[in-house]
């Protein structure tokens, strides 16, 4: 892998893609685990591994490619039928990697290799081959179909309103609109989207589920639960461990978001908060970005330029090597990420700008996870890039409150509106995160469930999650369908209690951030640079933050946001 830093005319523009030939690969492969039982010695087995680890990367960063440009223009018939490529692949791939994983679980010289490697990757390794057998593999293929075109379906989105034609980002701005009649309508329409393709959707969730059971099954698991957990790397804490981090939000998050919510119907002056007014919070309009898209990169670097020389060349490299792709446009994929292809050392950040707020959360967000897997280019691993999920999302979420200071370069007059918001929007998504999270568990332990019931049982935890939520006249919504929207539950499967468990660990960096900046961005850069090379509640411990799963924690944090909130006056926004 080749840091591209000082190569600015290299820029992603330019990056060269070519289809990896699987045969070929799988061929070299081979030979190198054969070279690889045969060494004599550690040090013969990691220059072998270096090798194969050179091929795992070039796939890797074709796949990467090609999932960036795709996702960019899902209408681009070259990278359509490239995907589709990947698509069935990346199970072929998945195999050659259990191998290489099996290679390094059972080599004669595994203390020396851990020794030289980190223990962390043999942890990888040993959770990796309890999700695949070659038995599954047409099973995946199956799978990755499915979850395309789910995403295929919401990035194709054409909803009419009011003479014009709009996708699933565009409509945003309208839902927001000052004019609650509008709201209601806009939000009507693009339920109304989703209510004409519900049977579609269902369907596909519902082989989703089959198919996971049946790969579950095929790995000698009770059901999907367990794989799931494996398949996200979790190696130290447990469902039942999440189940009591559910439980504490029920306690102490849910009552504060509902006050919230609470105070939220009072400013506006409405008798009742409806589903369409949940995202409209102040009766003066929510706070909007100034200036054009390019302005708001522009605003951006100045901010990464004044927070810390590492954040100053982070962002320099991201413009100068043109790794940033903003704005909504018809035919890209919804959503926001940010990947990372290794064979340039570039990260890649992608969101659909689309005028609200949400374009900075989204960009900030995403520079927290490319900012941490940049000071992560050092590891000579793809595991140690990035790490698990979880903490991953710590970076993020993180970097949204490391950023606040600079808000008023976005929001001008409106900073302080922001952060109220912001922090609101912080407490209250917990809530829903858990719902989705639990409702994962709900549906892999009982494979059998119908899509009827499958609704039923959402809508049954929105009464205990959200008990705000008011659905008003919408049929579809009150059915049980909201959940159809989240990307996670098709394509990421019990990623989404990540979100919550990161968020904690956020406000805990923006408590130690508002006490000693020093300090916390110390921690955080310490963080960052750690990338995957240990486990969740290891990150969190080399982080000096507590646990999101001990009792107390979650009530300690929110009793200082709390605070914070109940310090603003916010009938004057």
């Amino acid at each position: 892998m080749t840091r591209i830093d000082n190569a600015l005319t290299v820029t992603f523009d330019t990056f060269e893609y070519e289809r990896p030939d699987l045969h070929a690969i799988a061929g070299t492969f081979e030979k190198l685990l054969e070279s690889f039982y045969k060494a004599a010695s550690a040090a013969s087995q990691l220059q072998i591994l270096q090798q194969l680890n050179a091929l795992r990367e070039e796939f890797g960063a074709m796949y990467n490619l090609c999932l960036v440009r795709h996702t960019c223009d899902t209408t681009d018939p070259f990278f359509e039928q490239e995907n589709q490529y990947f698509d069935e692949t990346i199970p072929e791939f998945d195999a050659l990697n259990t191998r290489f994983y099996e290679a390094l679980l059972h080599s004669p010289f595994r203390k020396e290799l851990e020794d030289a490697l980190g223990s962390q990757l043999f942890t990888l390794a040993g959770l990796a081959v309890k999700t695949f057998k070659p038995s599954i593999l047409e099973s995946l293929q199956a799978e990755n179909a499915l979850s395309t075109e789910y995403t295929k379906l919401k990035a194709q989105a054409r909803i009419d309103f009011e003479g014009e034609t709009y996708n699933l980002s565009s409509i945003l701005p309208l839902e927001l609109s000052d004019n609650r009649e509008t709201r209601k309508k806009a939000a009507d329409a693009k339920w109304s989207f989703y209510a004409s393709n519900s049977e579609s959707v269902e369907q596909i969730f519902h082989d989703m589920v089959r198919l996971r059971h049946e790969i579950a099954l095929k790995l000698g698991y009770n059901n999907f639960v367990e794989v799931g957990y494996a398949r996200m790397r979790r190696s130290d804490y447990t469902p039942e461990m999440v189940a009591n981090f559910r439980k504490q939000v029920r306690e102490v998050i849910v009552p504060l978001a509902s006050e919230l919510y609470e105070r939220q119907r009072k400013r506006l002056g409405i008798d009742r908060l409806n589903y369409y007014d949940e995202e409209y919070k102040y009766p003066s309009g929510n706070p909007k970005p100034i200036g054009t898209p390019d302005e708001i990169v522009e605003n951006a670097a100045q901010m990464y330029r004044e927070l810390s020389p590492e954040t100053d060349r982070f962002f320099q490299f991201m413009l100068e090597t043109n790794l940033m792709d903003l704005v909504n446009r018809d035919g890209k994929a919804t959503g926001g990420y940010c990947t990372y292809i290794s064979k340039f050392g570039a990260p890649f950040i992608f969101s659909n700008f689309n005028g609200t707020s949400g374009d900075i959360d989204v960009l900030t967000h995403e520079a927290g996870h490319a900012f941490q897997v940049w000071n992560s280019t050092h590891f000579p691993f793809e595991e140690y890039h990035w790490p698990t999920s979880d903490a991953a999302e710590i970076h993020s979420m993180s970097m949204e409150f490391f950023t606040w200071p600079w808000m008023h370069l976005f929001f001008g007059a409106d900073k302080a509106k922001y952060h109220f918001m912001h922090m609101a929007g912080s407490i209250q998504f917990i809530p829903y995160g858990v719902a989705v999270d639990e409702f994962q568990h709900i549906v892999y332990e009982n494979p059998e469930m119908t899509p009827e019931e499958r609704n039923e049982a959402w809508r049954n935890l929105e009464k205990i999650y959200l008990p705000q939520r008011n659905y008003e006249d919408n049929e579809h919504l009150e059915a049980g369908k909201y959940w159809q929207k989240q990307n996670h539950i098709f394509n990421s499967p019990f990623y989404y209690i990540d979100y919550t468990l990161a968020q904690i660990c956020a406000f805990q960096f923006w408590a130690k951030d508002r006490r000693n900046h020093d300090d916390a961005w110390n921690d955080y850069l310490e963080l960052c640079k750690a990338g995957g090379s240990h486990s969740f509640l290891q990150l969190v411990k080399l982080a000096n933050l507590r646990s999101p799963f001990e009792n107390g924690c979650v009530e300690s944090v929110v009793g200082e946001i709390r605070a914070f909130l109940n310090s603003v006056d916010d009938s004057n926004f």
